[in-house]
């Protein structure tokens, strides 16, 4: 995509608000500080894990790894008990409940075929990284 100019390519790195962007030699330079944000859409099940304390987080996920679905099954009551996330809004709090109790349910349900403990696993890891996020106050995406 660069010029040529006497058979050789032609291309810059711009520094400054671009930095690493490669630019084509000639070419106005797109900008003018615009900030671009990528958010990743979630599935319903995805959505419905609950934001809850550090220590509970880190509690299902020690379930999750040893016994598939008992942590999402815990984290299900925790939505309960006050734990929130993004998806309460839209749905309510009976809706995400049976959410996680459903991703609870598959993740036993699919253990036996290594399935459900691999998505056990991570469905603990998401639990620890959105209480890490709670903690600090940062953006919850995860």
């Amino acid at each position: 995509m660069a010029q040529k100019e006497g058979g050789k390519e032609q291309g810059r790195f711009k520094t400054g608000d671009h930095l690493g962007a490669k630019t084509i030699a000639g070419a106005p330079v797109a900008g003018g500080g615009v900030v671009v944000e990528v958010r990743e859409k979630k599935g319903p099940l995805r959505a419905a894990i609950p934001t809850m304390p550090f220590p509970l987080a880190v509690i299902c996920l020690f379930l999750n790894t040893f016994i598939p679905g008992l942590g999402t099954f815990i984290s299900a009551f925790a939505v309960l008990c006050g734990a929130r996330n993004e998806l309460i809004s839209e749905r309510g709090v009976c809706c995400v409940f049976w959410l996680n109790m459903a991703a609870a349910l598959i993740q036993i349900l699919t253990a036996v075929v290594m399935v459900g403990w691999i998505m056990s696993i991570f469905w603990g890891m998401d639990m620890v990284i959105l209480a890490s996020y709670r903690d600090q106050s940062l953006p919850q995406d995860v």
